[in-house]
């Protein structure tokens, strides 16, 4: 029988790669006696060749310091504001390629393959005493597969941030095809019809200060107001269906996807790693159990659960709703659907609430992805440096770059969906399946860690992400080949 680690213990954790020369050896110095009797049980139970999942509920990830954790709400938000970003503005597209039927189904299997892949990564991170996405990929894999995860960590936040900056200034300022908030408000031309000078105004009095915090904790109110007013678009939009659907005014929806013709073909081809991308988090999962206040796999566990019940609910009911009210019409963003009369009373008022609280909730998001960009961008520039968190010139540097380079990317590429294309089935599949199992598989030679169900399932994920990656990135080439004719 083994004893928890009091509360008030702290540890330096080390990379189980014995390859590593750049890490002290793993210290921990007691306050109290029974402090003592906690770290001979650690130690024992790290020595043990088999190690349970009841066994890992007492291993904490915990920074060297002693620090206020966040509850079991604040992990929720946290996850949960990691998840429903901008990639649920792009559902109802997808739900207009696969149909109401199909679409419904596939947001439920991807939500529970996530949840599956983050328990894995999660139970092999505590095994092997690692506290970032970057090194259990270095212990199961190797070096290169390590830097190789960490340029998808990168790329997948840099593309979601910049595709937040171009929502923001396509709804906002308003672009050829849609009015801005600004020029509807104020019904005349002015600075806020210049896209620029609105995102780098929202950069500099909203995004950038909150950016600037050094833990992730410090989001957990902000996350919870934009899970809050990401509910509210959901509930609003799901009521606007609701009464057009009583009073007649909606299509018959299409209820399976339609193969018809070539675009359609390709469509269908490049609509799943889209809809992958919008449960990516994986990076983010051990940053948030680190500063979990009593944490434990179990506790971790049931975090990413109600995350992942929510986000089901929230898919499914934003791209439905978006669907029937706009049809075959539906936008790749459907927030800019919402500049026209929706026909139904009070239509104006419901436009601006839906446009202008989802706005709010992606500026609360956008720090807590940025948050992990910069840990992964520090760790992989800066290897062998004192931690981010003990260096605040350095954090605000790093951030003040970062947001630079992202702004510029939102000048450059074109529309949300030709970012959440090549993210999808590039590095969201890879941060979200193809790692996650192959950290399985590969740690699971070394000792029976999985169990005959969880090998299946990581070997099925596996597979099913290198098919829908090498089949959407060849659908997104060819896509392209055919636009430019």
């Amino acid at each position: 029988m083994y004893s928890a680690l009091p509360r008030d213990v702290s540890i330096e954790l080390q990379s189980s790669d014995p390859s590593s020369k750049d890490r002290s050896e793993s210290t921990w110095v007691p306050d109290n006696p029974r402090s003592v009797d906690a770290y001979k049980s650690f130690k024992l139970l790290e020595e043990e060749d088999d190690v349970g999942d009841d066994d890992l509920d007492v291993i904490p990830l915990v920074p060297s310091e002693v620090v206020e954790g966040s509850g079991l709400p604040g992990a929720v938000f946290n996850l949960t504001t990691t998840i429903i970003g901008a990639g649920i503005m792009a559902l109802p597209a997808t739900m207009r390629v696969l149909g109401l039927v199909l679409g419904f189904l596939a947001i439920i299997l991807m939500g529970i393959l996530s949840e599956i892949s983050i328990e894995l990564l999660l139970k092999f991170s505590v095994i092997k005493n690692v506290s970032s996405y970057g090194e259990i990929v270095q212990v199961a894999c190797g070096y290169s597969a390590r830097v190789v995860s960490e340029i998808c960590i990168i790329v997948n936040n840099a593309g979601v941030l910049i595709v937040y900056l171009i929502i923001m200034g396509d709804v906002l300022s308003g672009s050829a095809a849609h009015e801005g908030i600004f020029q509807q408000l104020l019904n005349r031309e002015g600075w806020w019809d210049d896209r620029r000078l609105v995102v780098v105004m929202v950069l500099i009095l909203v995004l950038g200060p909150l950016s600037f915090l050094q833990r992730i904790d410090s989001l957990s109110l902000t996350s919870a107001a934009s899970v809050a007013l990401a509910v509210v678009f959901v509930v609003v939009s799901c009521i606007i269906a609701f009464v057009k659907l009583l009073e007649g005014k909606i299509e018959a929806p299409r209820l399976l996807p339609d193969i018809g013709s070539k675009r359609a073909i390709l469509d269908l081809l490049v609509v799943i790693p889209i809809m992958t991308n919008a449960y990516v988090c994986h990076f983010n999962v051990q940053p948030i159990y680190n500063e979990l206040e009593g944490r434990s796999v179990g506790k971790m566990n049931k975090v990413g659960r109600i995350t992942t019940l929510l986000c089901i609910a929230v898919y499914a009911s934003t791209a439905i709703s978006g669907y029937l009210l706009f049809g075959e019409a539906t936008d790749s963003d459907v927030l800019t659907n919402f500049d026209k009369d929706l026909g139904i009373p009070y239509s104006s008022i419901l436009n601006y609430i839906i446009r202008i609280g989802y706005i709010l909730h992606l500026m609360l998001v956008f720090p807590v992805i940025h948050f992990s960009l910069r840990q992964t961008v520090d760790a992989l520039v800066f290897k062998g440096y004192a931690p981010l968190v003990e260096s605040r010139k350095r954090s605000m540097i790093l951030t003040s770059i970062l947001l630079a380079l992202i702004y510029l990317g939102s000048t450059i590429v074109p529309n949300i969906w030709v970012a959440f294309k090549f993210t999808g089935a590039t590095t969201g599949l890879s941060l979200g399946f193809i790692f996650p199992s192959l950290i399985a598989l590969r740690l699971n030679k070394q000792g029976e860690m999985l169990t005959s169900g969880e090998k299946l399932l990581s070997w099925l994920m596996l597979v099913l992400a290198v098919v829908g990656s090498i089949i959407g990135v060849v659908g997104n080439i060819y896509s392209i080949k055919q636009q430019s004719k």
